[in-house]
């Protein structure tokens, strides 16, 4: 049926259908933008924001507790009902979209309360949640920023469970006296680690042989020993057989016959995207595949552009916001316009101790053939670890590409790890020498300067 005619629509309000909108919209193309959940994503009512405003608290706690090693004596009294007020009216306005809204409206879009799906090339249809349909047309092309969900592994028995997912963890009021959390990748372990510090007794249940397994090895091992040390229970190499739910608690029974039993369940078991749902097959995608392949300028298909988690480059906020402005400028034609380049893309886990990576890890720069050399220095090790003394575990590893004498990737764990990575970032990205960065005044006496360490470990 006919549609009503725009320059762009952009399926997905997510940071980056959001930021892609206002661009186009600012420049005067007709913009509209689609979504059925709330305008700016997962990232600032169920993810990055809550959920680090949570981390915020718990480090607070635990900074508290290490005076007696430090400073004197103090008293500690967790109340969470301080942070769940916090996330409900300071960070997601009792998850009221409404100033999002206005923010994209204001830069000239117009938004779209629905489902949207592709039902032909260069045409939208959006499904309201009064069950009515609008059908958009556009003259330039369509943005899919459309994120992903919380994936649920086909466990026996979970599905009939009120187990939680990040959306429902950032709403609970009080915490469980106990909690057995599927999942061992970053969301899992940050919020186990949240839990755990308000008082709830946690079991992490990773089916990879070690946490965080997208990042090193060393970097999973520093983790696990901490989360430890704090009095979680970490359970790697094994994956959930079957999942009951009685009387309040939840049953877990492991692949190895162990029973895990705990009031509440949190499943951080990664993410996933309907393909079909979206309608990619009227364009001639693939709808059985994980996600939409863009190329340097994120275009998917004559007329079809494709931004954020669902192309495979990462589920971060930041990557989003990337492939945003380089969407955007091919959409507006112009010249000598940015194109992708992934080399350097970071990524930050919030436990405590943070881990940040950046690049290739030394697995990965070896399965692409490279003459690898790595460097890794101990943050105990440095003046600023013995300085800190408690709560200073961590390492810098560097990993170079011995042929280039360049680093190909980076991994900083450690207080602030995450923002020690920065420097790291530039490394990479900027191709930067090692003779060159071994030649740098390094601040004394920092965490950072465990980066020189690493770099004389090369040699």
């Amino acid at each position: 049926m006919p549609g009503t005619e725009v320059d762009v629509v952009v399926v997905g309000m997510g940071p980056g259908g959001e930021d892609v909108g206002a661009r186009l919209a600012r420049a005067g193309l007709d913009v509209v933008g689609v979504d059925g959940r709330l305008v700016g994503g997962e990232c600032p009512y169920y993810a990055c924001v809550p959920t680090k405003a949570m981390i915020r608290a718990t480090d607070a706690l635990q900074e508290a507790r290490r005076v007696p090693r430090l400073a004197g004596e103090v008293s500690v009294t967790p109340d969470w009902a301080i942070v769940a007020a916090r996330i409900r009216e300071e960070i997601t306005a009792n998850w009221d979209d409404q100033a999002a809204v206005d923010r994209f409206e204001d830069a000239g879009g117009k938004f779209v309360r629905g489902w949207g799906r592709l039902t032909a090339p260069r045409e939208v249809t959006v499904k309201r949640p009064d069950g009515s349909e609008e059908v958009f047309t556009a003259r330039r092309g369509v943005v899919l920023n459309t994120g992903t969900d919380p994936a649920v592994p086909p466990v026996q028995g979970l599905a009939e469970t009120p187990y939680w997912t990040n959306r429902d963890v950032v709403a609970v009021e009080e915490v469980p006296g106990s909690l057995v959390v599927l999942g061992g990748g970053p969301v899992g372990c940050e919020l186990a680690q949240v839990f755990s510090r308000f008082g709830a007794t946690v079991t992490i249940v990773q089916h990879a042989e070690r946490l965080v397994p997208a990042d090193e090895p060393e970097a999973g091992d520093v983790l696990a020993e901490a989360l430890q040390a704090e009095g979680i229970t970490v359970r790697t190499g094994l994956g959930a057989a079957l999942v009951s739910y009685e009387t309040g608690q939840f049953n877990v029974k492991l692949d190895n016959g162990e029973v895990v039993v705990a009031d509440r369940m949190l499943v951080a078991a990664g993410r996933r995207t309907d393909m079909k749902a979206l309608g990619v097959g009227t364009v001639g995608l693939d709808e059985t595949a994980r996600g939409v392949t863009v190329d340097e300028r994120m275009r998917a298909a004559d007329g079809l552009w494709a931004i954020g988690d669902i192309t495979g480059h990462g589920a971060f906020t930041h990557m989003s916001m990337y492939q945003a402005r380089i969407a955007a400028a091919d959409i507006l034609g112009e010249e000598d316009a940015e194109t992708a380049d992934y080399r350097a893309t970071p990524r930050v886990t919030f436990t405590d101790p943070e881990v940040g990576s950046v690049g290739l890890s030394e697995a990965a720069a070896r399965a692409k053939g490279l003459n690898v050399r790595t460097g890794i220095s101990q943050l105990s090790d440095s003046t600023r670890g013995f300085i800190h003394k408690v709560g200073n575990a961590g390492f810098i590893k560097v990993v170079e590409d011995a042929d280039r004498g360049v680093l190909v990737g980076a991994t900083s764990v450690g207080p602030n790890g995450g923002e020690v990575l920065g420097a790291l970032v530039v490394a990479v990205h900027a191709e930067v020498p090692t003779t060159l960065l071994r030649q740098m005044i390094y601040a004394y006496p920092t965490f950072h300067r465990a980066i020189e360490s690493a770099l004389a470990a090369l040699a």
